[in-house]
């Protein structure tokens, strides 16, 4: 295998869950950076590799990969260890629906695509920043009481899983969208995932291309 690329954005919380899932898998890789804010998505070189102008994308031997809920599970098969997914039929669906309940139902409503569409339809400022944070204030709650009866230290369990490749990265967007974090269990789970290094190296801070 090649070295992969990745491409990426510091504040991606999508790219974030990617670069967990790598340095977890001692996967080593490359990065190329699109600055969100300024379009760079949108450049046509870029949406020849990705027609959806989305990040993350991981270019891995001749093959290009989207989504990031996509990618962690290639590289889930593909470098079984540590396992992202529970062997268990029922425990790898309830993970998978809690890395969904985040992935595709908190964070594509309250993603940049989504906030300069409410702008564009004459919503204010204050306005938009509420929508963001209702929508990752429901969310969350939502999330709390679907793992309130597991052990921790993880969303499930002693091992960490492709929830809690989701949940840390949401809750860095949480706080700047200023949200009230009312959630111990939640937040637990964030410092114990924050005592390992394959999350610390991923957090925005310590991207290259960090501002």
């Amino acid at each position: 295998m090649t070295e992969p690329l990745l491409h990426g954005y510091f504040r991606s919380t999508a790219s974030y869950r990617v670069r967990i899932a790598l340095n977890l898998k001692g996967i080593a890789y490359r990065d190329a950076f699109h600055h969100l804010r300024k379009g760079e998505q949108n450049a046509p070189a870029y949406r020849a590799i990705n027609p959806q102008g989305l990040l993350p994308v991981l270019e891995i031997d001749d093959s290009v990969l989207t989504q990031s809920l996509a990618i962690c599970e290639y590289l889930d098969e593909t470098h079984p260890e540590p396992a992202l997914l529970p062997a268990d039929p029922v425990r790898r669906a309830r993970v998978r629906a809690f890395a969904q309940a985040i992935a595709c139902d908190i964070h594509p409503v309250q993603n940049l695509k989504v906030l300069a569409r409410l702008r564009a339809l004459g919503l204010d400022e204050v306005q938009v920043i509420d929508w963001a944070r209702a929508v990752i204030d429901d969310g969350l709650a939502a999330c709390a009481s679907l793992i309130a009866g597991e052990e921790g230290p993880y969303c499930f369990g002693p091992a960490v899983s492709l929830a809690d490749l989701c949940l840390v990265p949401q809750l860095v967007n949480a706080r700047r969208f200023g949200v009230d974090l009312r959630w111990p269990r939640l937040l637990g789970i964030e410092a114990a995932c924050l005592e390992l290094d394959a999350f610390r190296r991923a957090a925005p801070e310590a991207q290259p291309d960090a501002e």
